[in-house]
């Protein structure tokens, strides 16, 4: 009986505009997820995912951005749009929330701070 060969992984190719871009998706509706669940280690992670994928796609071909990139590329802009809304509201809230705690009145609340000078 022979020694097992050992399986070795083929070296991964690297991935074309539209894999990255299509990682990217993944990737915010990840984001979108995690945001909706307040799983702060997971939008965390996403962030960094997010920074990583842009500096590859930064690195790729402007010649690749064929008809196919270009709706996965309107499809991202979509997706990230939507999640800095939601990251935004949710900041909102939680100022708001604070606030209440805290007794404290919002910056811009009601202008007694112009009025004040």
């Amino acid at each position: 009986m022979s020694a097992p060969v050992p399986i070795r992984p083929r070296p991964a190719r690297p991935l074309s505009l539209a894999g990255h871009l299509r990682q990217m998706l993944a990737l915010l509706e990840g984001e979108r997820q995690a945001l909706a669940a307040l799983d702060l280690e997971r939008i965390l992670t996403c962030a960094d995912g997010k920074l990583n994928l842009c500096a590859l796609i930064e690195r790729c071909d402007a010649a690749e951005l064929d008809e196919e990139c270009r709706g996965l590329l309107d499809a991202v802009r979509r997706l990230n749009a939507i999640n800095r809304k939601l990251r935004n509201l949710i900041a909102s809230n939680m100022q708001a929330r604070f606030n209440a705690l805290t007794g404290a009145s919002g910056l811009y609340a009601n202008g007694a701070a112009a009025r004040a000078y």
